[in-house]
């Protein structure tokens, strides 16, 4: 199965777009690590025409509105979600402190994750840790920093992880083009 996975969206509903139409015709699930920010988001991830699992992060601050907007298809599952997804047992979390410690456990083959804006794909033993980046296209380490938005997909089945980038063009319409990426020896 391949399955796109996303984070830290931050209402930037262009990037998403952009990420979801692609991912649309490239994977069988969607897994989003949070920081959707606002309900209007879940309308977005619900072009997705396929299941699509979310976790809450620290900027989602109407979890009310959030979870009423879930669905049979595009579900909320809380702060952690776990499943199995061919044959292999799966974590999310939205942050990164709790995330690693989790993919150190090696009770999970993957574990998902975000919070800190930082693009991330790296084992801890037998599990893959993915932190696919910011949709949003910034980090805040202290001050506001533009980075390219990013997302990955893996596939299950051969083991591999593809990362890409959301390029905006002049007339503001997104590309999406491979974003290449070494394997992390830490996470």
């Amino acid at each position: 199965m391949r399955v796109a996975v996303i984070s830290d969206i931050h209402d930037n509903l262009w990037n998403l777009a952009a990420a979801i139409d692609y991912a649309s015709g490239a994977a069988e699930r969607l897994i989003c690590c949070g920081d959707l920010c606002s309900p209007f988001v879940m309308d977005v991830l619900a072009r997705f025409p396929k299941q699509v699992d979310i976790v809450f992060g620290n900027n989602d601050a109407d979890l009310f509105r959030i979870t009423r907007k879930s669905s049979e298809r595009v579900m909320v599952h809380g702060e952690l979600f776990e499943t199995e997804m061919d044959g292999k047992r799966v974590a999310v979390n939205h942050f990164d402190y709790i995330a690693r410690p989790i993919a150190r456990s090696g009770l999970y083959d993957m574990v998902c994750y975000g919070h800190n804006h930082e693009f991330n794909v790296a084992r801890a033993g037998r599990t893959l840790a993915i932190n696919p980046g910011p949709i949003m296209g910034a980090r805040f380490p202290g001050k506001w920093v533009d980075v390219l938005p990013t997302f990955v997909i893996v596939d299950g089945q051969a083991g591999t992880v593809e990362g890409f980038g959301i390029h905006a063009g002049a007339d503001t319409a997104r590309r999406i083009e491979p974003y290449g990426f070494e394997m992390a020896t830490q996470i």
